[in-house]
């Protein structure tokens, strides 16, 4: 089956596919409205029932898909992805979660199919079709990661009238666990089942567990913080001073922090806004432009099928799908996560400990007394990565060799391609503009099949004298029957010649193993570069932590007879990426408080919590917790402004750099594909000016 006949086939399908699915849906979705619309009629109420039939059979489509697609092995890893990262929303409800996870597949599968589709369509080629298939898995990763944003951004929105209805609650009542219930009622479905999850905790008979369970599944740090505010109030009662309830003060830091969040990713949504598309829409004019030219300027035929034209139509495609990934991490604001999970054995373990080539690979693990080894083991643990110094080399090792081999293979694979365009290539055309005419496009073709007739039946050998190729050509000349002259057998030996040298010259140079090398490297240092980009990334996290740490210690110093190991206690269960060292330190907390509180300074590098920690140390023996953080209110106020100020200069840095990546495809669309080519065709054309000029 040709590749055009299958891509009709599949169009067809996911056409109809995706229209039955779309008629469902917009009947599933008006099933509510008809539901509780007033006073229905019997026609309304005959309607209400099949669209509850409808929503029904749409519901039991999506389980019975999600079920099925769990069994089929490629699809599993596929939907188990999407699971996983939808569940930090819809972790709390089993089915609405696979319904979620199966519409996301089923639309991202369905408009990659249709958009490849059409795509393929338009340019029938297996490597376009390879590398469509390519960025598709790239962009649908995007995509998910997109997705999910906008749920957590939705969250927060109701976030902020959850708290409102708090708020409201807590000065009716007076009691948290209420407030809380009746708050949750109150506002959207998505933030009242984490209210009711709040609620649970803070009313079980081991509130302390069921916390520490809620903050190992909770969708965002606000959560995290609010529940561990609610706790300490219920446990140790509400202050009411100067400033009012401590609770509510509590409320209103992490309200601020919303704000905060919530204004910085709708404004780097409106700076942002459009750039997407116009970074994509290159895709679609490739091969316009190349068909184009090829039909007003036939020099461009040997331009855009020789390697050369060949790299750079690779590569405008690579700049578009790295423009898209940057502006898509531009936009996307994902909290990095640290949540616990199960310890699998790495693929770099097994690869490690198989019998026969465990030595080789232990040649290119650093010793562990080295510094080396050292800084590789920091950075690990500065990110947080759950993987040993041996495994991580080894998996540098087989981004080397991969990235050596695929450089290499598509070098192979330039040359190959070049030597059968050398094989089918008709003789250079002298018309520079319009098209050529057919009766000389059919002279062409029919000369360039004499040309790989003879240079197959002399066995591609360059060594050949200029009498035996001439001999060859004329014995094939007459075998087809034509009327043959000297001018012929000369031009076309001519030709041969050439085709022959240049056909031989198709071979893999040291350079082009150089630059492999080069790929090579480039792969085995960035799994490094990603782990440092990491642990930038993480410091951002690690601030945010330290600030709500600031608003726990801002409660908790108000309370009377509160310990520093109260404090360490209370954090410690509360905290994400500080836990081990947190933990680390209340087990030598009895053995000599300050010393631990030193060493815990010490583990951290970090500024602002070493800070802390001098705070915490200060308050062990020789001040009272409140007076070591009597500037705690001024210094988070600080942080606050900062961190405002901060926001604003990086949301204008990334709308100056989303401008220039967005616009970065269209350029080299225009420049690459268009301007260069038509710079080479006027070289060209000189050239073939001056060898005219010289035969006068």
């Amino acid at each position: 089956m040709e590749l055009k006949t299958f891509l009709l086939f599949i169009l067809i399908l996911s056409l109809a596919g995706g229209l039955l699915l779309y008629i469902a849906g917009r009947y599933a979705g008006r099933k509510e409205q008809s539901l509780w619309a007033d006073g229905p009629v019997e026609a309304d109420a005959v309607e209400g029932q099949s669209l509850r039939w409808l929503g029904t059979v749409l519901s039991s489509f999506l389980l019975k898909s999600y079920a099925l697609g769990m069994k089929c092995p490629p699809l599993k890893l596929y939907i188990w992805k999407v699971r996983t990262r939808l569940a930090i929303i819809h972790r709390y409800n089993e089915f609405e979660l696979r319904r979620q996870t199966m519409k996301f597949v089923f639309g991202t599968i369905g408009s990659f199919t249709l958009g490849i589709v059409l795509l393929t369509l338009l340019n029938p080629s297996w490597s376009f079709f390879l590398l469509l298939l390519l960025a598709a898995a790239v962009i649908q990763g995007l995509l998910l990661d997109g997705y999910v944003n906008q749920l957590e951004k939705k969250l927060l929105e109701q976030m902020l009238d959850f708290f409102t209805a708090v708020r409201h609650a807590y000065h009716r009542h007076g009691m948290v666990a209420d407030a809380i219930e009746e708050a949750g009622e109150e506002t959207g479905h998505e933030v009242g089942v984490h209210a009711h999850l709040i609620s649970e905790a803070l009313e079980n008979s081991r509130p302390d567990e069921a916390l520490d369970k809620y903050y190992e599944t909770a969708p965002n740090r606000f959560l995290k913080a609010f529940a561990g505010i609610s706790r300490l109030v219920l446990e140790y009662g509400d202050r009411k001073r100067e400033r009012g309830s401590l609770y509510l003060r509590g409320i209103s830091s992490l309200t601020g922090e919303i704000q905060l969040e919530l204004t910085r990713k709708n404004r780097l949504d409106y700076l942002l806004k459009g750039l997407h598309i116009i970074a994509l829409l290159p895709v679609f004019f490739t091969k316009p432009i190349e068909i184009w030219a090829r039909g007003n300027f036939p020099l461009m035929d040997q331009f855009y099928l020789s390697k050369a034209g060949i790299l750079i139509k690779l590569g405008i495609f690579l700049i578009i799908l790295l423009c898209y990934m940057l502006l898509q991490k531009l936009k996307s604001e994902v909290e990095t996560s640290y949540r616990a999970e199960p310890e699998n054995k790495p693929w770099e373990a097994v690869v490690l400990e198989y019998g026969r080539l465990a030595w080789i690979w232990r040649c290119f693990v650093p010793s562990p007394d080295s510094m080396t080894y050292y800084r590789l083991a920091r950075l690990i643990k500065d990110t947080n990565e759950r993987i040993r110094v041996e495994w991580f080399q080894i998996r540098r090792i087989c981004s080397f060799i991969f990235c050596f081999l695929l450089a290499l293979g598509f070098a192979v694979a330039l040359h190959f391609l070049s030597q059968q365009r050398i094989m089918t290539e008709p003789p250079r055309e002298t018309v520079f503009f319009g098209a050529v005419p057919q009766d000389r496009m059919q002279a062409g073709r029919q000369e360039a099949e004499l040309d790989a007739a003879v240079m197959q039946e002399i066995g591609m050998k360059e060594q050949l004298t200029y009498d035996v190729i001439a001999q060859s050509v004329k014995a094939q000349l007459n075998q087809e029957g034509n009327i043959v002259s000297s001018e012929d057998i000369v031009a076309a030996t001519n030709r041969i010649i050439d085709k022959l040298q240049r056909w031989n010259g198709e071979y893999l140079k040291w350079w082009e193993i150089g630059l492999a090398l080069m790929a090579g490297l480039t792969g085995y240092y960035f799994p490094l570069w990603a782990l440092q980009f990491q642990r930038f990334m993480r410091l951002m996290d690690m601030k945010h932590e330290v600030y709500q740490f600031q608003t726990m210690i801002a409660i908790l110093r108000e309370l009377e007879r509160i310990s520093v190991e109260e404090i360490l206690d209370w954090l410690a269960s509360y905290a994400v990426i500080f836990r081990t060292p947190l933990q680390r330190c209340l087990l030598n907390y009895g053995h000599g408080a300050e010393q631990a509180l030193q060493e815990l300074k010490d583990e951290v590098n970090l500024d602002e919590f070493q800070r802390l920690a001098d705070k915490l140390i200060l308050a062990t023996e020789k001040i009272t917790i409140a007076d070591a953080f009597d500037d705690l209110d001024t210094e988070m106020a600080y942080h606050f402004e900062r961190r405002r100020l901060d926001y604003e200069k990086s949301l204008d840095t990334k709308a100056g750099l989303g401008r220039i990546i967005g616009f970065t495809p269209m350029y080299s669309l225009v420049f690459a594909y268009l301007v260069i080519p038509l710079i080479w065709m006027s070289f060209e054309q000189m050239g073939l000016y001056f060898e005219q000029i010289q035969k006068l």
